[in-house]
């Protein structure tokens, strides 16, 4: 399928997703919300595909922000219809995506592309990365689930005063306080990428995605995270990739998952 805004391309059982907009450091608009849902449900449903990879076009940016023409006029209610339909559509759904999302971070992640990185599962950034939520200095919040999900990775002393002072870190502080997994040379930074992609893929695909909801299930107050984890568990029971894993284990080979 052909998109307007962004670069999808599968490797092996890797797809990569690319946002394209060199022109606006790859902000985030309506259009290119919308089309990153599209291509992360077709690699999400796609059973040639194990990992997505998300990164942003060029040298500078991975997603410099969303797009503020776009909704500087808005009224109280379209605000609150803006952060709604886009945590529904794209940031939550990433989150909760049965396969990894690894943002591989190429420079500036700000505002909305923070977020965009939060709700991925891994983030690796580059050196000359630097990554903020600076919305307050706008006079608005993050609300692409910003607030959250930075006060589950970083605390909630360290996300209020990035919140307040609409400050920058640059990619060793990101890592020093947990934002990021992984900080390399922008060189190196895909070939890191697709390595993580390897390691990942010579596991279970069926108890990564098991993986998957027992950990977000930590973060939902509607669920008990410990008995999603011993459901979780038990439904592994039930699998081929169960059956293969432990046979090929007391076999002394390695498994084949499917």
């Amino acid at each position: 399928m052909t998109y307007e805004n962004i670069l999808v391309e599968n490797k092996g059982l890797t797809a990569w997703i690319t946002i394209n907009r060199p022109s606006q450091l790859n902000a985030l608009n309506k259009n290119t919300i919308a089309e990153l849902r599209q291509a992360l449900e077709s690699a999400n449903n796609d059973a040639g595909i194990g990992v997505v990879i998300l990164t942003g076009s060029g040298e500078k940016s991975f997603v410099a922000g969303a797009d503020i023409k776009e909704f500087a006029d808005f009224s109280v209610e379209e605000g609150r219809s803006l952060a709604k339909k886009g945590q529904e559509l794209l940031f939550d759904y990433i989150e909760n995506m049965s396969k990894p999302v690894i943002a591989a971070v190429n420079g500036f992640a700000l505002g909305g592309g923070l977020e965009l990185a939060m709700a991925c599962h891994i983030r690796i950034a580059s050196d000359n990365a630097k990554v903020g939520l600076p919305e307050v200095s706008l006079g608005v919040i993050p609300g692409y689930g910003g607030t959250q999900r930075l006060t589950q990775l970083v605390g909630k002393g360290k996300a209020s005063e990035m919140v307040f002072t609409a400050g920058m870190i640059t990619a060793e502080e990101a890592l020093k306080w947990g934002l990021v997994n992984n900080v390399c040379p922008l060189a190196e930074l895909y070939e890191k990428a697709e390595k993580l992609a390897s390691k990942i893929l010579a596991n279970s695909g069926t108890a990564i995605s098991s993986a998957i909801r027992a950990i977000n299930a930590q973060a939902d107050k509607t669920k008990n995270g410990f008995q999603a984890e011993i459901e979780e568990f038990g439904n592994c029971f039930g699998t081929a990739d169960f059956k293969e894993g432990t046979t090929a284990f007391i076999e002394k080979r390695k498994p084949n998952f499917r």
